[in-house]
């Protein structure tokens, strides 16, 4: 809470939280949205948050003046209640699930730690309530690499009940560490889709002042409400300052940064939009539309949980495989080098695939391949390594990410029987693969 004498000037000037300010000083103003003061910190620090998406703290002195230049909905203080909702606005849910977006500094240990409660996210970015009429809902709160397929059908579900029950839209908060993965099994679990469900995260938790978790969330806002996309897609910065993001397909997204703002890019693809902080979508490449339809979204959450993603390396030992098909694991995407290649023409046994693929292919397993150079597609025509591991029945998975494939397969085993989930492998589902690779593979990471 603030202090005392700022409580007083705001109950003098009409200011409440979430009102647009000025603060001027001798050596200038500033102006922007007053935030809620941080849990630490000096309580004559005012927070605002200008245009550019940043938080400054501004400490009020005896020649500091403060102006009110618009109001604002107003959040909630502390995040125990809901910000006020305004009616008539696209309904859209948020399912939050937790990650950094959902995370806060921990000042005692110098970490980050979950918030407990979803509306602390609403606290931080009131200009939520002035694009959608949200219902806030917390579903788990979870760091995504503790995410298992059984989270990923709870998504799911959650995700279909709140499209039926009438959401324009639904935006999902989710860690950025593996995101992509949870994306793409969304996209396969979720049927007779016919609106945007956007998953959002931050790379910097929402207490810093470089955090992008406020304009990730208002631009996945306003592609939930506004957006005509009927697919699972990703929305995070296009690049590292505070104008747009990328909305890309679940199923062709990869995080690739650990830190950076604009970590997640589109691979072998165009991102379907850019969207900006101010709601202007920019649509770039096809993507699915919403139709008129009465159909029900239905989640199709069966999982193989027994399908391996497995890297191929100098010196690697088929014994990593024969291992795997001993534990009675029934599927293995692999991720060859270069055109989707493996050793198994060298002159050394202990390093020759050829045997242990072999015996896995007759014990029952089915064995993808895909490429670790992620841009690109692999073929089986080039090179005769590549001909001869699709004669042994390795299925060659076109331009499709090894995170996608693995997640693919080990849904298609869990659905269907292995010789259609063979066959379906190799075919497009929800974008996954695409007829022609579309290749921007040069980035300014």
């Amino acid at each position: 809470m603030y202090s005392k004498k700022i409580l007083e000037e705001f109950k003098a000037h009409g200011i409440e939280i979430g009102d647009r300010i000025s603060i001027i000083e001798s050596s200038g103003a500033n102006e922007g949205m007053l935030m809620p003061r941080p849990d630490v910190g000096e309580s004559d620090v005012i927070v605002i948050k200008r245009d550019d998406g940043y938080n400054i703290g501004i400490r009020h002195g005896k020649s500091t003046k403060i102006e009110r230049v618009s109001g604002k909905p107003a959040a909630p203080h502390g995040g125990k209640t809901m910000a006020k909702q305004q009616k008539g606005l696209p309904k859209v849910t948020l399912l939050y699930t937790g990650g950094t977006i959902g995370s806060k500094l921990d000042y005692v240990s110098g970490g980050v730690k979950a918030l407990t409660k979803a509306e602390e996210l609403l606290a931080e970015v009131p200009e939520l309530n002035g694009i959608a009429e949200l219902e806030v809902k917390q579903i788990m709160s979870v760091f995504s690499e503790d995410m298992t397929h059984m989270e990923w059908k709870k998504i799911a579900e959650e995700t279909a009940a709140a499209i039926n029950n009438g959401a324009k839209g639904v935006i999902i908060t989710h860690g950025t560490d593996t995101m992509h993965y949870t994306a793409s099994a969304l996209s396969f679990m979720l049927h007779d889709l016919n609106v945007p469900v956007v998953i959002t995260g931050a790379q910097r938790s929402s207490d810093r002042g470089s955090s992008d978790a406020f304009m990730n969330l208002v631009c996945s806002a306003y592609a939930a409400a506004q957006s005509d996309v009927a697919e699972v897609t990703i929305c995070m910065h296009a690049n590292p300052s505070d104008k747009e993001c990328l909305l890309i397909r679940g199923t062709k997204a990869r995080k690739m940064h650990t830190s950076r703002r604009d970590a997640f890019k589109p691979v072998n693809n165009s991102a379907i939009a850019r969207v900006s902080r101010k709601g202007e979508i920019n649509y770039i490449s096809a993507y699915k539309k919403h139709t008129e339809s009465d159909a029900k979204t239905v989640a199709t959450t069966s999982f193989e949980p027994k399908v391996a993603l497995l890297n191929t390396y100098p010196n690697s030992s088929p014994e990593l495989l024969d291992f795997l098909i001993s534990k009675g694991y029934k599927g293995i995407i692999l991720e060859g080098t270069g055109l989707g290649h493996m050793p198994i023409n060298t002159e050394h046994p202990g390093y020759n695939w050829k045997k242990a693929l072999k015996h896995a292919i007759d014990e029952g397993a089915v064995i993808g391949m895909t490429s670790q150079c992620i841009y690109g597609r692999v073929n089986s025509k080039v090179y005769s390594t590549a001909r001869e591991l699709a004669g042994l029945g390795v299925i060659y998975c076109e331009d499709m990410l090894p995170e996608t494939a693995y997640v693919k397969l080990s849904f298609l085993l869990g659905n269907h029987k292995k010789e259609d989930a063979e066959k379906m492998l190799q075919k497009n589902i929800a974008g996954e693969i695409t007829d022609r690779t579309e290749v921007d593979w040069v980035s300014d990471i």
